[in-house]
Formats: C-alpha cells, structure tokens, sequence
C-alpha cells in the first residue's frame, strides 16, 4: 500500500483555525480556563489601547511552565481529546489556547516561569510563517517580538506564574475602532466573565480573584440565590444514568417583586428572555447560558419567550462526558445525550409551568380556580376551548357581584359595559407592546397614588363585609391573600368599619 504524507501548510491552517467563532469574551475566557488548571489564584486581564498597536495580556500566578511543557502548549492539538482527564481540567482539545488567540491577535506570546525556575518564552506570528527561504514550515519563535519586552515584564518579579500576550489585534481594532469601542467591549468582556466564573469567584475556601485592568470583576449570579421574593428553587437532583451530574430548577421573582437595580442586574447579559432556560456547567465553569437544550413538544422545540422568562435550570456535568454532551471547541454549545433528554424534559416542564404562573400572576402562583384559594377572586377569568382563549371579567369577584347587587335598574347597563370591556382588550397590542419592550405592561397598582389605592381598598372591605357577611378579620385576610393587594399590608390594616359607615 503507497502511503503519501500530506502535511498542511501553516498559515492556511491558521487563517482557517480564525474563523471557528470566538467573541473577545468568549476568547478570553477560554484563556482564563488554563490559568485555573495551572492553579492560579489570581488572573489580570490588561487592555492596552495604543490604536493599531494595541495589545491585549492575561497574567496569571498558577505554577508555572518550564521550556518543554510551554512548547507543547503552543503546538496545535497538544493534547489528545480523547484522553482521561484530571477531574478539575477545563480543557479537553490542546486549540484553546491557540484558537482562542488568533480569533483576535495575528501574534501569540506566552512568557512562564516554574517556581525556581527561569523565564521562558515562545511566540507565533502570523505575519511571518510562510517567509520565502524559511527551513522551517511551522516556525515558532523564541523571545518576545522586538520592542515588546516591557509587556512581559511583571514576571521578572513574579515568584512563578505565565503571561499571555496579544498583539496585533485585526480582529479587534479593524477600521473605525477607536478607544469609546475599546471601553464597550471591555464592559461586554467584564460581563461574559462575571457569569461564566460567577461560581468559582464565590467559591469557599481558597479565592479566585479575576480582575480587569485592576478593577476586580464581581460575580454575577444567575439564580438570584438567597432572595427573599424568589417564587421557587428546588433541591438539588442526581440524574439517573450520568454519575456526576446534578441538576437544580430555579423560578426568579417576577419584576414588581424586585427593585429596579436588582430588576436590571437580574436580567444579566443578554436579557431576561435570553436568559431563561439551563445553564450548564462543567467544574463549576459555565459553558452555556440559558436556551433549552433542543427539548420541546411533539417535535418542537422550545424557544425563549417572555412567559418562562423567570425559568432558569443549573445543569452540572463532569468532564468525563464531554463527548456525550458534544461540547465543542468554543464551550459554549452542549446537547443533552438522548437516553437523559425525558429526566431533563420532566424538570423543565415543571419549573416552565411554574415560571409561568408566577408571570401571569405578577408574582403570586393561584390555583386552577383562580385566586387564592383564602383571596378574592381573580377580577379576569381565563377560558381556553378549542375555538381559542377567551378573557372575561368574574362576576363572582366580590367586589364586582357586590356592585351588582346593588345596581338596581342600572344593573344591565353594568353587565354591557363589562361585556364592552372583555371584548375591546387590546389583546394584541398588549402583546406587541410587550414583546418591543421586552417588559409586561405595568399593572397591579404600580405607581399608583396612595389614595387611590386605598379608595379600591376601602370598596372592596365594604364588599366582603357588607355583601360576602365576613368579619373585619377575615375580610382584611382575604385582602392581604389576593393578588395585587398583598404589597399594601399597611393600608390594609389600617381598614376599619368606620370607613364604610
């Protein structure tokens, strides 16, 4: 059998290598990853804004690499993706490094130092591979590139760590970028890291601190831990036939359950719709945010919307089934392997059904009857047939039937106004509005006067005392059980028969 050897060439390899996807956030993170494995408990990323010569360097202080272990970090496939790795690795293809660089720099230089050990340093340019008379086809370059010395200096000091540096930013600083550019991205940046090591920079026992040029980057949380609104969290699962993976649901507060700095940090990077779904993380290191894993109905898939907006799902996996999973060079796609897909779709079924009710009743789950079972009723009934879905006003609200009762000859004229409302809901509008502002329209009282609030309050007392025959006592629990009355205790304790004599 005639066997050829067919070796690509460098630079075709490295200009195709560019083009697999990665963001500067994406990118670094990756980078970020190799300072974990190397043990670090620090990392600083720099952005130096020089225009065309601006450069881009992560420090870190893990332990450290000697001469032949950083050569076998820059070569391409350094390590085989196939093998067993240490539980703690972030890795798994040996291109991180590499590909991570040149979706962004067209030169690579990486300085280590071993405790006790002196600095070494290598570099790739891809300014220079392919020269004419060059014996070597795959040229990796001792030394820093002249004139970039000084960039690589705090590990002259540094008992041991390693320094990645960036050069030569075409991907970044292209035609028209300017430093306003620079300062956006470094806040995208700040952003995608604060949620992708948001565990590890909470993490106990020994710290991770991660800072960017000397400003520290605080974790961002997307389950809302701890808060005293949050509508549901569940206990922590095993899934059945994946040792190592855990899985917890989590159901957010709807957003009048929030103030407004927690309303906006809540809804993190992309959004509060964008957000919604699972969160996968392999050793604590998130690889993908939100999206619902290709799992759906009857062949459909589900796709953000605003009604599971709240639902979010902490999905724990080991590195030892990443080829299970499909997770690929970036880390940021995963797909669930077929024989855990029903396990994952029961959890998500019961946390998006929750997450909605909680939406639809700003905050508060009712039961199927509508209301409280010890609330008022509901003001709208929802009616669902297989012509459609229909809204109409509850006669059996309390207050409503109470008004009702004593209208008299005018009682018809009443029943026509509220058949005139139901069916000149601006349905459509509501929902486009909506769906443009990404916010459900404000309801509930929102920045209501005080008195105005009380005067509905005031008619709705003398409506379950008067008309439903309760007690003072029970009709203020009822009031304080409803939907949307429930953040006024205060004025509704302040009720008294003296206000409806």
């Amino acid at each position: 059998m005639n066997v050829r050897n067919v070796p690509p060439h460098a630079s075709t390899m490295f200009e195709s290598l560019r083009g697999l996807g990665y963001s500067p956030a994406t990118a670094l993170a990756d980078l970020i990853d190799n300072s974990i494995a190397a043990q670090a408990s620090e990392v600083d990323v720099r952005f130096e804004w020089q225009g065309p010569k601006s450069s881009i360097r992560i420090v870190d202080n893990g332990v450290g690499m000697d001469d032949a272990t950083l050569e076998a970090g820059m070569r391409l496939g350094a390590s085989d993706p196939r093998a067993n790795r240490a539980a703690s690795d972030l890795g798994r293809f040996g291109l991180g490094l590499k590909t991570a660089s040149f979706s962004q720099a067209r030169r690579l230089t990486v300085a280590s130092r071993r405790k006790g050990g002196a600095i070494v340093c290598l570099r790739w340019d891809l300014n220079l591979l392919d020269q004419p008379g060059s014996q070597a086809p795959w040229p990796l370059f001792e030394g820093p590139a002249p004139g970039s010395e000084a960039l690589l200096s705090p590990l002259e000091t540094m008992e041991q760590g390693t320094i990645v540096l960036w050069e030569d930013l075409d991907r970044v600083v292209t035609e028209g970028f300017t430093s306003t550019d620079m300062i956006e991205m470094i806040d995208a940046v700040e952003a995608h890291l604060a949620m992708t090591f948001h565990r590890l920079l909470e993490g106990e026992g020994e710290p991770f601190r991660l800072r960017l040029n000397d400003r520290a980057v605080r974790p961002w949380n997307p389950f809302l831990i701890g808060h005293p609104a949050k509508a549901w969290e569940s206990a922590e699962f095993r899934i059945l036939h994946s040792p190592g993976t855990l899985v917890q649901c989590h159901v957010l507060p709807h957003r009048d359950m929030l103030k407004p700095a927690e309303q906006e940090a809540a809804g993190g990077p992309g959004g509060w719709t964008q957000q919604q779904g699972f969160y996968v993380y392999r050793n604590k290191r998130l690889l993908m945010a939100g999206g619902w894993l290709g799992i759906g109905d009857n062949g459909k898939t589900w796709v953000r919307d605003e009604p599971h907006r709240l639902a979010r799902i902490r999905l724990d996996i080991p590195n030892s089934v990443d080829a299970d999973w499909k997770i690929n060079v970036l880390k940021s796609t995963a797909s669930p392997p077929v024989r855990l897909r029903a396990q994952l779709r029961r959890l998500a079924l019961e946390t998006r059904e929750t997450a909605r009710n909680v939406f639809a009743h700003r905050g508060h789950i009712s039961s199927a009857s509508g209301g409280r079972s010890d609330g008022v009723k509901d003001a709208w009934q929802v009616r669902r047939s297989a012509n459609g879905t229909s809204y109409r006003i509850a006669r059996d609200n309390d207050l409503i039937a109470s008004v009702l009762d004593r209208a008299g000859p005018l009682k018809s004229d009443i029943v026509a106004m509220l058949r005139l409302i139901e069916e000149t809901v601006p349905v459509q509008r509501i929902w486009l509005d909506t769906a443009e502002d990404k916010e459900t329209p404000r309801t509930g009282f929102a920045e209501a006067p005080t008195e105005e609030i009380r005067e509905t309050l005031v008619a709705m007392f003398e409506a379950l005392v008067r008309y439903s025959g309760l007690t003072e006592e029970e009709a203020k629990h009822r009031l304080r059980r409803s939907a949307g009355l429930e953040r006024f205790p205060e004025l509704i304790s302040s009720l008294s028969l003296t206000d409806i004599a």
